[in-house]
């Protein structure tokens, strides 16, 4: 049930011994001296003794690595491995879950919508739509708050629409403006997915389409997609938590502009190229989308309504563009974004005058432990806030707490059968009502398998604790099922991360 609940941060029993190995592209010969941006050099073998040294110590399974220097690729690597059990090295060419990388991306495309003159970033967005926003399900919590009227496209690609980053942060679920439109940053998925529905119905395609059709394929990105696709079972990444534990892969098939993207570092190296060059872009909306929209002064970037803020970041000047976080350095101006899930954590970060830059991304919940020292060596890059980022540094995170020891019990067979989520619950960062769960018998075990829409998850293993309480193989998750008076089983209820979810049995 990796989809179920953002907060559902799946783990597994036992903590794998961590071995290195390497990928090697065309980009990445023994000779190549890579400039860093203080115009030092550091060699292709310095890069990966810190590569594989900083992997094995904060057990990072895999790590994809881009560098750039004056908008060319100068650099491409993957280390490890995108499936430890198997031994299956990380590629290049590996499709990798993006998480918020996706963000960008959708981005590039709205200024692309700009330049056609379709989309007028100062225009607000309901406006856009044949009907009032209330009237969509998605939006139906705003029908008493006039001030969605005010909400532009420029708030939402600068994230400041005053909404949370998800709805399901909100005690009650439900959506709703924090502060007046424009006024303050605060990360919103939720914004950029207003936007896609703006733009899905100003274009009358869907997203997947329109981001193949003027993103993906114009910059030969031919590994990369919203949604999952078939051709990529040949060469995908699994994730792993911080225990370093088998997640699996995300597999989406709902595009969203949030956070579904699929890619490669390759792939994603060839965008971040588009990006510096300005490639399908007018150059004046380039620069709009580079310039500061909005001052941040917030302590941190999460939690992302917290009223903390700092004077720490005014230094270097941090703001944020249009899809793009940026701040100043001695060297000029950066472009930044992040990519954070549970198993997958992702950064980018380019100087625009000198076109030098990093991509990095890791399929494991322990990648951003490492991203001060890989920044730091690799680019001479101590501009970064990393403190803003919440990017603690493995070697200052405090002791992982010991896993949860159970014991394996006899399965009772009672407990089979298909259970229904209630309404409201979060699955992939999108409000659902029309999850199925079912249990099974699996020998001497039982799996659970999430349906969404009629599309199949992949199986989670249960184990038997007691008559009526199991749990994951691969995850903190435990399930106790509900009985009436007769013993018929009735519901069963998820603990997780201290919520318990209660899942009425259907049949």
């Amino acid at each position: 049930m990796r989809r179920v609940l953002l907060w559902f941060a799946l783990t597994a029993a036992v903590i794998v011994s961590l071995g290195v190995g390497v990928s090697s592209s065309s980009s990445s010969s023994s000779a190549v001296s890579i400039t860093r941006f203080d115009g030092s050099t550091i060699s292709a073998a310095e890069i990966d003794g810190t590569v594989t040294r900083l992997m094995k110590a904060a057990e990072v399974p895999g790590v994809g690595i881009a560098i750039f220097d004056h908008g060319k690729i100068v650099y491409l690597k993957a280390y490890g491995f995108r499936d430890k059990d198997k031994n299956l090295p990380l590629t290049v060419d590996s499709v990798m879950y993006a998480a918020s990388f996706s963000k960008v991306a959708f981005a590039y495309l709205a200024m692309e919508l700009v330049d056609d003159g379709v989309l007028d970033l100062d225009k607000p967005v309901y406006q856009y739509l044949p009907k009032p926003l209330p009237d969509y399900a998605n939006y139906a919590d705003l029908a008493n708050d006039a001030r969605y009227k005010r909400i532009t496209a420029r708030m939402l690609l600068d994230h400041t629409s005053g909404f949370a980053n998800y709805r399901w942060i909100e005690e009650d679920r439900k959506l709703r403006i924090h502060f007046e439109p424009g006024s303050r940053f605060a990360y919103s998925g939720e914004g950029i997915n207003l936007l896609q529905l703006v733009v899905e119905t100003i274009t009358k395609k869907p997203l997947d389409e329109l981001m193949q059709e003027r993103v993906f394929q114009p910059l030969e990105m031919t590994r990369t997609s919203m949604v999952w696709q078939e051709r990529f079972e040949s060469d995908y990444a699994n994730g792993y938590d911080e225990y370093g534990r088998f997640l699996g892969a995300q597999k989406r098939n709902k595009a969203d502009a949030a956070g579904s993207m699929v890619t490669t570092v390759a792939d994603f190296a060839r965008f971040m190229q588009a990006v510096m060059a300005g490639t399908l872009l007018r150059p004046k909306t380039r620069e709009q989308m580079f310039s500061p929209q909005i001052q941040i002064r917030s302590k941190h970037e999460f939690p992302t309504l917290s009223d903390e803020t700092t004077d720490e970041n005014k230094a270097i000047r941090l703001s944020y563009g249009l899809g793009w976080g940026l701040y100043w350095t001695p060297y000029g101006e950066a472009f930044f974004k992040e990519g954070h899930d549970t198993a997958w954590r992702n950064y980018t970060v380019c100087l625009d005058q000198q076109k030098t830059g990093i991509v990095i991304m890791t399929n494991s919940g322990n990648g951003e432990g490492i991203f001060k020292d890989l920044l730091e060596t690799l680019l001479k890059d101590t501009f970064t806030p990393i403190e803003w980022e919440g990017y603690t540094p493995y070697d200052e995170l405090p002791p992982r707490e010991p896993l949860k020891v159970h014991k394996q019990v006899a399965v009772d067979p009672k407990v089979l059968g298909r259970y229904g989520l209630p309404p409201n619950i979060i699955q992939s960062n999108i409000i659902q009502s029309n999850i199925i769960l079912t249990v099974r018998r699996e020998g001497d075990h039982l799996s659970v398998q999430e349906s969404v829409q009629g599309s199949d998850e992949a199986k989670q293993d249960l184990l038997a604790e007691s008559e009526t309480q199991f749990f994951s193989t691969t995850a903190d998750d435990v399930y106790s099922f509900e009985t009436d008076s007769q013993g018929h089983v009735t519901a069963m209820v998820l603990h997780t991360d201290g919520k318990d979810i209660p899942i009425k049995r259907i049949e």
